[in-house]
């Protein structure tokens, strides 16, 4: 996802995405034990989505705060 895409989403679809895809990071890895995933990238591609998604929200945090 790019930061842009990210930038325009609204707080709570920032919450619903992260939720989405750290569920999905769960199955991945418990699908992983029983097939090998077709593209390992997808690990690393959801955890800094998810990163990304998390830092936004901090950072609207920061400026309703007013830090």
């Amino acid at each position: 996802m790019k930061k842009h895409e990210i930038a325009e989403m609204s707080r709570q679809e920032l919450v619903e995405k992260v939720r989405e895809l750290e569920d999905r990071l769960a199955d991945l890895h418990f699908y992983k034990v029983i097939e090998p995933p077709q593209n390992p990238m997808v690990f690393r591609n959801s955890r800094r989505d998810i990163a990304k998604m998390k830092t936004r929200l901090r950072q609207l945090d920061m400026q309703e705060k007013g830090e």
